[in-house]
């Protein structure tokens, strides 16, 4: 009996492996700068970001991955962060974002 092709293919799982992934320096930032963790998530500071209008940047996003310890193409997306600071402005728990890019960038190096 031949199986059919319905054209429909099984979607790669959307877990996320945390014990797989190295949280060392994700850790590290987040001891250097406990105030990180008050973040809420809310997206103000990707909908005020000047570079998000010119450029994929997402700031949330590249939060989000660094403390899943996803690290790749996190410091190809920080060289897209203009420093402008109006994420820090419009931050409700009042989170220096521009240093916590300039820290990811030094943390992480040349990943």
């Amino acid at each position: 009996m031949a199986v059919k092709n319905f054209g429909f293919s099984i979607s790669r799982p959307r877990t996320i492996d945390m014990d797989k992934n190295n949280l060392r320096k994700s850790n590290e930032i987040l001891r250097e700068l406990p105030e990180l963790q008050a973040c809420i998530g809310c997206g103000s500071c990707t909908a005020s970001c000047s570079a998000g209008l010119l450029t994929q940047f997402n700031f949330r996003k590249m939060h989000t991955l660094v403390r899943r310890g996803e690290y790749e193409g996190v410091y190809k997306e920080l060289s897209k962060c203009m420093l402008c600071g109006k994420c820090r402005m419009v931050c409700p728990r009042n989170i220096n974002t521009r240093k916590v890019v300039l820290l990811i960038k030094r943390t992480l190096g040349d990943f």
